[in-house]
């Protein structure tokens, strides 16, 4: 794979910063991280509204990828006033303990036609498990878009306490959804 298409990847997947400006940057308009779920029979989805990334990756040796992505717990936002109030206390995120989730991928699987894996780590409430979060990355043009899709155990990471504890109550799985705009760094042209 050619220097543009590794810049087109990385640049999916990096929040933009005056470091990585000039190859691209995701578009925060049409980028999301979201979850959704089962509360007592009752669907419910909702979004982090804050979020940042770094990621290094090289399509070629995708195995050598590294990325982190932290997500801001209290930023969490499902349009339901009482769930909305209720996510950052103790009982579920406790953000005053710990306020961001962080995912640590360190390497990326390719498996072939624009799907890959990123393995890695997620914590959530300092408790640290292992993750491997399917995606696929389409390219057109001067876009790039990634989405992907993982169900996640929430009580493997203490999230949901007192009633809340038992899995029964409760599922839950996280989408992303990432869209950046990528130009030609300077001297390559197009």
């Amino acid at each position: 794979m050619n220097m543009r298409h590794l810049r087109l990847v990385a640049a999916l997947l990096v929040i933009a910063s005056p470091a990585t400006a000039a190859e691209g940057a995701v578009d925060p308009a049409k980028s999301a991280i979201k979850f959704s779920g089962v509360q007592v029979g009752a669907p419910f989805t909702g979004r982090f509204e804050r979020f940042d990334a770094k990621v290094a990756f090289d399509p070629a040796k995708p195995e050598a990828g590294h990325a982190v992505v932290l997500v801001d717990l209290a930023s969490a936002r499902t349009g339901d006033v009482q769930r909305d109030e209720g996510l950052p206390q103790k009982d579920w995120f406790n953000v005053k303990s710990a306020n961001r989730a962080r995912f640590e991928a360190t390497r990326f699987v390719d498996k072939g036609n624009g799907d890959y894996e990123a393995v890695g780590t997620l914590t959530i409430r300092g408790t640290s498990r292992p993750l491997t979060l399917p995606f696929h990355l389409a390219l057109d043009g001067g876009q790039a878009h990634a989405v992907g899709h993982v169900g996640l155990v929430r009580t493997d990471f203490g999230v949901g306490q007192g009633p809340w504890a038992s899995g029964q109550w409760v599922d839950v799985s996280v989408d992303i959804d990432l869209v950046a705009t990528v130009r030609p760094a300077p001297g390559e042209g197009g």
